[in-house]
């Protein structure tokens, strides 16, 4: 009797779990018959949501090898995996390696400006997964958005790279700390300078609150942002973190610039 007991109870959890998810898919076919999955830049249907379509995905040009092992700088020749590029080896980032998923360029461009100006907030989980599949090797204590400074905040009235951050967060299962560093002063946009006046105009611009110190100790943070093109902001970022006591800094970003900037 208790054998079959046990057996009903069986039963009776996994007809319950069945139909759990008989509801489940029920609930998701009628989302879908409802609203349609579109792609999350043109709008064309797709198979299920959060996704680009063939078309848009055919149109991005992904990161891949070879590529400076310090900055994700790509390499316009045949190179050795664990490389460095010329300027990383004269002036070395602080920050300890960056990765990038794809080159900003065409429509990777459009994404992060499309993001950046607030009209595609629906393209941050399709964006945070690509940086995800750049993080598979790499160990992560917390994940630390690039902060804006308040008055840029107010006018945008969002950081995108605390958007990525945070969906970043969840598909990790790792810590966003987004109060730890700041921005202490307003800069120009970096879009007006070459490189070392993108260096200047960041530089000391971060700090870390000193009442977050301890929290940084001995960790390794990654850095989130949208975009990588010289690595000022980034080695701006990590100067503070590091004073902090971070142990390293990584950076990852959804897109890198392709080309040098001019110095």
């Amino acid at each position: 009797m208790k054998g079959l007991k046990a057996v009903t109870i069986t039963m009776s959890y996994i007809n319950q779990n069945s139909i759990r998810g008989t509801l489940l898919n029920i609930s998701k076919g009628m989302l879908n018959f409802v609203l349609p999955a579109r792609c999350a830049y043109c709008s064309k249907k797709v198979a299920a949501h959060g996704y680009l379509c063939p078309t848009c995905w055919g149109h991005l040009k992904p990161l891949a090898a070879p590529y400076c092992n310090h900055c994700a700088l790509p390499f316009e020749f045949d190179a050795d995996e664990g490389d460095v590029c010329g300027a990383c080896l004269q002036v070395p980032p602080i920050f300890d390696w960056a990765r990038s998923a794809v080159i900003y360029d065409d429509l990777g461009r459009k994404l992060v400006l499309g993001l950046k100006h607030g009209t595609r907030v629906a393209l941050v989980p399709v964006m945070a997964q690509m940086m995800v599949n750049r993080l598979q090797d790499k160990e992560v204590d917390i994940l630390m958005p690039v902060p804006l400074h308040r008055t840029r905040l107010l006018r945008r009235r969002f950081n995108q790279s605390q958007l990525l951050a945070g969906e970043l967060s969840r598909r990790l299962s790792v810590p966003c700390d987004t109060f730890s560093l700041r921005k202490s002063r307003a800069t120009a946009s970096q879009s007006g300078f070459n490189k070392k006046g993108r260096f200047r105009n960041v530089h000391a611009s971060f700090v870390v609150d000193p009442a977050r110190k301890q929290q940084l100790d001995g960790k390794t943070v990654i850095l989130v942002d949208d975009v990588l093109t010289t690595g000022a902001t980034a080695s701006a970022c990590a100067v503070a973190l590091k004073k902090a006591g971070a142990a390293s800094v990584g950076v990852v970003t959804y897109a890198r610039v392709g080309r040098p900037v001019a110095g």
